[in-house]
């Protein structure tokens, strides 16, 4: 998974084959989220989901806890 840094915040957009797999991706990214208490925005069209992460609590900017929850999320997809 490819993560940008733009405007206070790390994005990334990742294709599955199905709606149902970008829907289960989007489960476990939740299930990782909730452990530790660091939500994404996240949305889903069809088979493709956008993620955001930021700091709000640190004005809205990229921290190492962005940076650590954007490895974890990318975790998931790797073979």
């Amino acid at each position: 998974m490819h993560w940008t840094e733009s405007d206070g915040s790390l994005r990334a957009e990742q294709t599955f084959a199905d709606f149902a797999e970008a829907f289960a991706f989007l489960t476990r990214v939740a299930l990782i989220a909730q452990r530790r208490n660091h939500h994404p925005d996240m949305s889903i069209s069809w088979n493709t989901v956008s993620l955001v992460l930021t700091s709000h609590d640190a004005g809205s900017t990229v921290t190492d806890r962005d940076r650590e929850m954007a490895a974890a999320i990318g975790e998931l997809i790797r073979p």
